[in-house]
């Protein structure tokens, strides 16, 4: 009888595990590793992204409880790094009809740090926590796409919080991204600040998965104002920063339209676009935090750090040629 017991215990541990091997992605739960870093905390970094890629955020798609749970973290990250709201609360939902005729609601996550010169002027900083949630039983995690643009705004906002910048920069973490830019569209048809006082938009989206140690910035070739300062950031850059994936003739390889800068675009707003080309692992159930380049991720965030930086030395220079040259 103890054997027969024992025989049904095993088979039932033996599906379980193999239930959970197949069905639940284990995550990688230490950070022990993280590079080092003297101007962000590499480790908090590591750590939010592996806590929005993680498999309860069920993929954090548009309207779902994982998308809400990740916006209850997101907000809660805003609030550490000393963000203020526009208004009572972070949040600025939205709603639209999809392609199957269902209302779907969505969230964006906004909050500001006030400038200690110039703060009528903007720099908009942002990021899609959304991603495509469970698809056929699988969850696609979207860590590099785009819970490390988003986890990168806490970063930033961080990084801000000791050291004002001269001009306001606001932090958007925007919903929607996926189904049509919907997040970045709401907020520049509804900007919280007058649209005129937004000067510039720095856009991540994909930036910790790169095995070629390569960064791009796109954005240049319609904004030529912007291709010295990242020229010169570029020649210091413990990352291979490159200009480009944004002329016409590239046709798919043109990013300009590809992600939530091109809202602002459109609005004539100029953008600079930070990610990186396609991998193995992009739109699939394998974009894991355990497949992200740590010391890369790491390094890509400290570069945009500095340009974040020099744009916000320079705006005054960037605001002349605010409409697009091309």
């Amino acid at each position: 009888m103890k054997q027969i017991f024992y025989l049904f215990i095993v088979i039932i541990t033996t599906s379980s595990v193999f239930a959970q091997t197949n069905a639940v992605k284990t995550q990688t739960k230490t950070v022990a590793d993280a590079p080092s870093s003297k101007i962000i905390n590499a480790k908090q970094l590591l750590r939010d992204v592996e806590t929005l890629s993680a498999d309860d955020m069920q993929g954090r798609g548009i309207g779902t409880p994982g998308g809400a749970k990740a916006r209850e973290y997101i907000v809660a990250r805003f609030k550490e790094a000393g963000l203020k709201s526009f208004g009572a609360s972070y949040l600025q939902p939205f709603d639209f009809t999809n392609r199957t005729g269902e209302k779907v609601n969505g969230v964006n996550v906004i909050g500001y740090i006030a400038g200690k010169n110039n703060p009528e002027k903007y720099i908009v900083v942002t990021a899609h926590y959304d991603h495509v949630g469970i698809q056929k039983g699988e969850i696609y995690n979207g860590a590099d796409d785009d819970a490390s643009g988003t986890a990168a705004l806490f970063a930033l906002a961080n990084y801000f919080k000791e050291k004002r910048p001269s001009h306001s920069i606001i932090f958007a973490a925007f919903d929607g991204e996926e189904s049509g830019l919907r997040g970045s569209r709401k907020f520049v048809a509804e900007p919280p600040v007058k649209k005129e006082s937004i000067v510039l938009n720095i856009n991540m989206d994909m930036v910790a998965h790169n095995d070629k140690n390569e960064l791009y910035a796109a954005g240049t070739y319609h904004y030529s104002t912007l291709k010295p300062l990242l020229e010169t950031i570029a020649k210091d850059a413990k990352v291979k920063l490159l200009l480009g994936h944004d002329r016409p003739e590239l046709k798919s390889d043109d990013w300009t339209n590809q992600s939530d800068h091109f809202a602002f675009h459109q609005a004539k707003i100029p953008f600079i676009y930070f990610g990186v080309e396609d991998h193995k692992d992009y739109h699939k159930p394998t974009d894991d935090f355990i497949n992200i380049n740590k010391e890369f991720y790491v390094r890509a965030v400290e570069t945009i750090l500095e340009a974040v930086l020099a744009f916000d030395k320079n705006l005054p220079l960037i605001e002349k040629q605010k409409i697009a040259v091309r």
